[in-house]
């Protein structure tokens, strides 16, 4: 059953791009999805033993993560017929088939208990990423395509210097050359203390530069610039919880030889410099999908400041973030590429009125705006109040009242885009009001259903799995 998430989207995608029609191509995006979310609620009801000698495994960090990409990739799969449809002038056989294989690597790197395997994982789903990237075909795309290839290849290739001095990290403290987590957990006391802070902070600035943290950043708003809007949200949601689902096996390794206070502190100045940098760069944003890319670099250094405060709440809010964060910006970039498709830019110089011209999405991009932004009753106020709690808690006061400066300046950075591309009149070139295809709307529906529902009611179920996915993260009993 464990094969069933990794190996089941690649014989579809073969399958996919194999098959004739468009039509059924985007219908197979579906079937895809739909037998994933099947087959994870399986693993996750009922966890299957390890495979491959504990090569593959289910953990309590990765039972929440896969439960949540599976959930995201199934909500966006929906607007793909719908979208490609739109798009109908536009070859979709090599989109399809990387959309629908991509969720394998993705998979894998929450299951994969092996450091090289979880590498080659996340280093696949890069390569799937690409088509989608190009997927316009213009000299603008495929500048943002090299750019997140390259930047992304040396921020991979560092992360394997990361795990090649971790391993050296084992070998100096003579237990072994198992590359398996478990291994690395139970004997993580033994290891070479200088060899093991030297790999953490090479990993953290290789993985970091995959999640988008800054000043790693710098692919990001040209990939979200050029990339179709169920793209964005896929590498703002799914791509960016792989990366950070990687970096945190590494924490729990410090954690378990005593050295986690090394991995709070760097996690810490690293998620508010990624806030400032985020912060600054939406001050005046006229473009609507760069200003989505750098929320999302605000976003990734929220997390990061969680997992680096630590503390009894600390990572339990930055996992419930990553969560929050992933269903938001789902609203977010599915309603801002409807914007853009009917606007025909994303400059607010040539985009307002959004909510005469297409009401649905115009609507629904404001209310994601709301929710991004931790207002309540978003589940992003909730996961940012958890956060903010725990600083106080561990007395971290300096540090919660920078955070808490910074909210406000990205908060009154994006509104002022925000409300541009929202308010006012439509420019005379365009007409109004246009007809929005019901699968190009309900799945931001359904994302800011669930971004408000978590914001007044977690689910026991999924309160449990995060108080069992924090203390693994922290090696606590």
């Amino acid at each position: 059953m464990l094969l069933v998430p990794i190996v089941g989207p690649i014989v579809l995608a073969v399958i996919a791009f194999l098959v004739r029609s468009a039509v059924l191509r985007s219908w197979l995006v579906v079937v895809n999805a739909v037998i994933h979310a099947a087959a994870t609620a399986v693993i996750i009801v009922a966890p299957p033993g390890p495979m491959f000698g504990g090569w593959l495994a289910i953990a309590p960090l990765s039972r929440l993560l896969l439960g949540f990409i599976s959930a995201q990739y199934l909500i966006l799969s929906f607007y793909a017929p719908a979208y490609l449809a739109e798009r109908a002038e536009r070859p979709n056989r090599l989109f399809c088939a990387a959309l629908i294989a991509i969720i394998g690597p993705m998979s894998a790197v929450m299951i994969a208990h092996h450091l090289g395997l979880m590498w080659v994982a996340i280093e696949t789903a890069t390569l799937c990423t690409a088509p989608l990237l190009y997927f316009h075909r213009t000299p603008r795309s495929i500048e943002a395509t090299w750019k997140y290839l390259l930047i992304g290849s040396v921020g991979i290739a560092l992360a394997l210097f990361g795990s090649f001095f971790l391993a050296y990290a084992a070998a100096k403290g003579n237990v072994g050359t198992s590359l398996l987590f478990e291994d690395m957990v139970g004997h993580a006391k033994l290891l070479s203390k200088p060899w093991l802070h030297s790999a953490f902070v090479v990993l953290l600035v290789g993985y970091g530069t995959k999640i988008g943290l800054a000043p790693m950043h710098t692919w990001k708003p040209d990939a979200y610039g050029e990339a179709p809007g169920l793209v964005g949200a896929l590498l703002a949601g799914g791509l960016t919880t792989c990366a950070f689902c990687a970096l945190l096996r590494f924490v729990q390794i410090l954690y378990a030889a005593g050295e986690g206070a090394v991995a709070q502190e760097l996690l810490l100045v690293l998620g508010l410099v990624s806030m400032a940098v985020a912060a600054v760069f939406m001050i005046r944003q006229r473009d609507l999908k760069r200003m989505l890319a750098y929320s999302s670099v605000e976003h990734m250094g929220i997390i990061a400041f969680g997992v680096g405060i630590g503390g009894k709440t600390g990572t339990y809010g930055a996992l419930l973030h990553l969560i929050n964060n992933g269903f938001g910006k789902g609203v977010m970039f599915l309603t801002g590429g409807n914007i853009h498709r009917a606007y025909g830019s994303r400059l607010t110089d040539q985009v307002s009125g959004s909510i005469r011209l297409v009401p649905w999405s115009g609507a629904l991009f404001l209310a994601g705006f709301f929710a991004i932004t931790a207002s309540p009753p978003s589940g992003l106020f909730l996961s940012e109040l958890t956060i903010i709690k725990s600083a106080f808690d561990e007395d971290q006061y300096g540090a919660a009242a920078v955070f808490l400066l910074l909210l406000a300046v990205a908060f009154m950075g994006m509104a002022s885009t925000v409300i541009k591309i929202v308010q006012g009149t439509p420019p005379a070139n365009v007409t109004g009001p246009r007809r929005e295809p019901v699968l190009t709307v309900a799945p931001a529906v359904a994302f800011l259903i669930i971004v408000i529902v978590l914001g007044v009611y977690i689910p026991g179920w999924l309160d449990d799995a995060l108080v069992d996915a924090a203390r693994f993260v922290e090696n606590r009993p």
